[in-house]
């Protein structure tokens, strides 16, 4: 083989390996990022006050309307107006999905006369719920630094089925402040806050029973 060959063959050598060796340095840095802590709400146990006693009733909640900002995963923080998202911390699904699972179990654990039942079961519908989730956040009322509260607003209508005609129109919202500053501490606020606003619209659901004889 001729020198000028060997020369040639020792250079491509060369170049492969210096390229597979700036590979190898970029491949390196990718695994070192900071994994996204995933979290969930609904899970409290939920207290509703003892409606009147009477026959059980059934009720068809329609889906849920969500504030747009914070119906996806990421958590939603307020603070002087200005809005943001917790970096590195996700809701495990969708907000808005969360809170429907949250309701549904709301109404199974109660003992009160409301029967939440599902599109497409065959029962007959005494009253239509309708939930609009219209504050889901973290606000920051005393600065970024300070433990902020976590505010849950819902607006909650309920219509007879049979002539559509409305028997409640009512708002339910909950502040709960966290303990710290801290994703760790802001999840169970959020926690109370749901259970709080829920026990109360379980509960003005059952005392509504009376209004569908009217």
């Amino acid at each position: 083989m001729s020198p000028i060959r060997i020369a040639r063959n020792a250079a491509r050598i060369a170049a492969v390996a210096t390229l597979a060796v700036g590979l190898t340095a970029c491949i390196s840095v990718f695994p070192k990022t900071k994994p996204v802590g995933l979290y969930r709400f609904g899970e409290a146990q939920v207290s509703t006050p003892k409606g009147p006693p009477g026959a059980m009733f059934s009720v068809l909640k329609s889906p849920t309307i969500f504030t747009r900002s914070a119906a996806a995963d990421r958590i939603l923080t307020s603070s002087d107006g200005q809005v943001a998202y917790i970096a590195d911390a996700r809701w495990v699904s969708p907000a808005s999905v969360l809170f429907e699972e949250a309701v549904a179990r709301a109404f199974e654990n109660d003992p009160g006369r409301a029967r939440l039942i599902g599109r497409g079961e065959v029962s007959k519908i005494d009253l239509v719920l309708r939930l609009e989730v219209r504050t889901f956040e973290t606000d920051y009322v005393n600065g970024r630094k300070a433990a902020p509260e976590v505010v849950v607003r819902v607006r909650g209508v309920l219509n007879r089925n049979q002539d559509r005609s409305l028997v409640g129109d009512q708002v339910f919202e909950a502040r709960v402040e966290a303990a710290d500053n801290r994703v760790s501490a802001i999840v169970p606020a959020y926690d109370k806050a749901v259970a709080q606003v829920l026990g109360e619209v379980v509960g003005w659901v059952n005392a509504a029973g009376p209004a569908i004889a009217n």
